[in-house]
């Protein structure tokens, strides 16, 4: 096949157009929140294009030209991909459209304000002349790319939003889309590793005989320091079998007593020490303390796996003069960096080759993975492509923090909250991911949505006491912070509201008196779930609001609780103002698998520790919601011409709240530890 044509105009990090047409060069990863489309909309609205004549590739690392002005790296998470892109895809499109009529207008010698574009013709209509985009490209290169940058009106949107098609829905559908542990690369090997089970582990003997007897087994590799070995074969069941036959002894260092039960028991202790303080607006312990009506509680949020459906994998060649990486990866920086550092090359030799995600909710946001690849295969010089098996990825996970809260509030006779309390202890994840971040030792990821609510509030103390559990490592996972805040801060305005003798709703309608936006999306979240009507026996609806990642959210969940504590969702309704919509389909199938999949973690799931190793290792014992089991789902958007919000991740912060609220209204019983299959019973 012969190569594409050398570009012809690239007039910015985001827009190269040559004939081979018109292509955005993506800064953020696909992995499957939609990006790829609403991102193509924001650079075609300017472009005046269809959203079909965009093709799209992966941005190379490069942090000056790509870094998320939000997250300061080049990465995707923290659903900021739109709102770090609102602006300057729209202005890459939109300077290229310039320059592109000013060549046009030149070579026919008219103003360019007679020139106009439609579907990336440019048209001259006094003269009947038209060229493409194609065809000016090499004038447009000359052009001097300009300063002032004009930019559409929403009124004169044609493209956002619009319900626009997928545009990787046709490859998906057909198989020909390729994810990372899809890729092929000539000469390419197949292997498959396993890990010491318990952080810090390491060899006390290994026998490779049987392994290296396993036909299409070719070679076997260890890390240096003793805790991984992967085995490498001409196929991957020949590696899996290979691994299978090794006769592994592994020691426990220092790990091996750890237990939920003992990281649990550290954190409550650290939880009784004053932390670092957040905010402190007044004196609240003082006005609790003088308070008609007072409350306290613990709550406590478990460590989560990622478990995305795509194993995590990658694929290394590894040369004498550099490297290539194909891997699926939500950091491309910190991947080629991690190759670079462990081979010892520089980094401009190391080309990654970013691919397609299926699925990442955070876990791709570390590169231990493509750490571990390199440190395996660094003697070898041909391509292996390493798959995690699901047992080795789902035990040795980052993991959502371990959250231990403890909350209080006092209201005044009238039911009207006046002072709360709110300290959050847990491991700090930007203390290790991003240091700079982690300021006069406050977590703004652990504290998010727990120190600012959309409330009302009179005396508010939060601190932060941080707490890092021996033998586990944690991340970032969809939702992040907001997830476990939420749940705690909307649970417990619910205990507020009960405790006072107030309808859960209008006690938060009550509480929104400066806070018209967040007022708007509760109001109609309860006019369409239909708040008020009698609900049948063992049957319970409950609330959630937020704003978080710069969107309003309000949850109303139906729930029926049996008789053997088996609860069956019965209808989730959302109302989200998220701003301006890019693509209405996107925000609704964000909201959907967002809530679907915190609700799964809600009621299934917790990673539990023995003997320093994680109990769980497959969907059998970390299990999400069957379709059978899905509730009815109804979402609606308000129409905004705010700044876009992120929705990737809404969802998912707004289901564990709205789930313990209802279970409380079916049952009386309150929830403050989860999962609820583990804590209902």
């Amino acid at each position: 096949m012969a190569e594409n044509p050398a570009p012809r105009f690239i007039p910015n990090a985001f827009v190269r157009i040559d004939d081979g047409g018109v292509t955005l060069i993506m800064p953020h990863t696909e992995v499957g929140q939609g990006i790829y489309t609403s991102s193509a909309m924001l650079m075609a609205e300017e472009l005046e294009l269809e959203l079909e004549q965009v093709s799209l590739v992966a941005a190379p690392p490069d942090m000056s030209k790509y870094m998320d002005p939000i997250l300061h790296d080049q990465a995707t998470g923290g659903s900021t991909s739109t709102r770090s892109d609102w602006l300057r895809l729209r202005q890459a499109g939109a300077a290229a459209r310039i320059m592109l009529v000013a060549a046009a207008a030149s070579r026919w010698a008219v103003p360019a304000h007679e020139c106009h574009v439609q579907k990336g013709i440019i048209r001259h209509d006094a003269s009947g002349r038209a060229l493409t985009y194609a065809e000016v490209a090499a004038d447009a290169a000359l052009q001097q790319v300009p300063e002032n940058i004009p930019l559409k009106k929403a009124s004169e949107f044609r493209l956002i939003g619009t319900r626009a098609r997928r545009l990787d829905t046709p490859a998906k559908v057909d198989g020909s889309m390729i994810y990372g542990i899809d890729i092929r690369v000539p000469g390419m090997k197949h292997a498959t590793l396993a890990l010491s089970p318990v952080k810090g582990g390491r060899f006390l003997s290994l026998d490779e005989t049987a392994a290296r007897r396993v036909p299409g087994v070719i070679d076997l590799v260890k890390s240096g320091d003793g805790d991984a070995v992967a085995v490498i074969g001409e196929h991957m069941w020949a590696a899996k079998q290979g691994l299978e036959a090794l006769k592994i002894e592994w020691g426990s260092g220092t790990n091996g007593h750890v237990s939920t039960s003992s990281i649990v028991a550290k954190m409550e202790v650290a939880s009784q020490e004053q932390g670092v303080v957040v905010r402190n607006d007044g004196n609240a312990p003082q006005a609790i303390a003088g308070a008609p009506v007072k409350l306290s509680a613990v709550y406590q949020s478990p460590f989560l796996s990622h478990s995305p459906l795509e194993p995590l994998n990658c694929t290394l060649h590894i040369r004498e003069d550099g490297a290539d990486l194909w891997v699926g990866t939500q950091v491309p920086v910190r991947a080629q960096k991690a190759v670079a550092d462990a081979i010892g090359l520089p980094l401009e030799s190391v080309a990654v080759h970013n691919l397609l995600m299926g699925g990442a909710f955070g876990r791709r946001l570390d590169i231990d993975t493509i750490e571990v690849a390199a440190k395996l295969l660094r003697e070898i010089r041909y391509p292996v492509k390493l798959v995690w098996t699901r047992e080795q990825d789902m035990t040795h996970d980052y993991y959502r923090p371990f959250y231990y809260d403890r909350v209080s509030a006092g209201l005044d006779k009238d039911g009207t909250l006046i002072a709360r309390t709110h300290r959050v202890t847990g491991s700090s994840i930007f203390a290790r991911w991003a240091p700079a971040a982690f300021k006069n030792g406050i977590d703004p990821d652990a504290v998010d949505c727990a120190a600012e609510t959309p409330y009302d509030e009179g005396a508010v103390l939060a601190d932060y006491v941080r707490n890092e559990p021996d033998g586990m490592n944690t991340s970032w996972w969809r939702g992040v912070g907001a997830t476990h805040n939420l749940f705690v801060i909307e649970s417990f305005v619910d205990e507020m509201a009960h405790a006072t003798n107030q309808d859960p709703l209008e006690f938060r309608r009550r509480m929104l008196t400066r806070n018209p936006r967040a007022l708007a999306v509760l109001n109609l979240a309860a006019d369409k779930a239909g708040w008020g009507e009698k609900l049948q026996p063992g049957h319970g609806r409950g609330i959630s609001l937020q704003v978080a990642f710069g969107s309003y959210l309000a949850h109303i969940l139906d729930v029926e609780v049996r008789d053997d504590n088996i609860v069956r969702l019965l209808r989730s309704v959302i109302a989200i103002d998220c701003g301006i919509t890019i693509n209405p389909d996107t925000v609704r199938a964000q909201m959907e698998g967002g809530v679907l999949f915190g609700l799964s973690a809600a009621l299934f799931n917790q990673v539990t520790v023995t003997n320093g190793a994680v109990d769980q290792s497959n969907f059998d014992t970390y299990r999400v919601l069957r379709i059978n089991e899905v509730p009815r789902i109804e979402v609606y958007q308000v129409e905004s011409n705010e700044e876009p919000g992120g929705v990737g991740e809404a969802g998912t912060a707004a289901a564990a709240g709205a789930l313990a609220n209802a279970i409380f209204s079916a049952t009386g019983r309150r929830l403050r530890s989860l999962p609820v299959n583990e804590h209902l019973a």
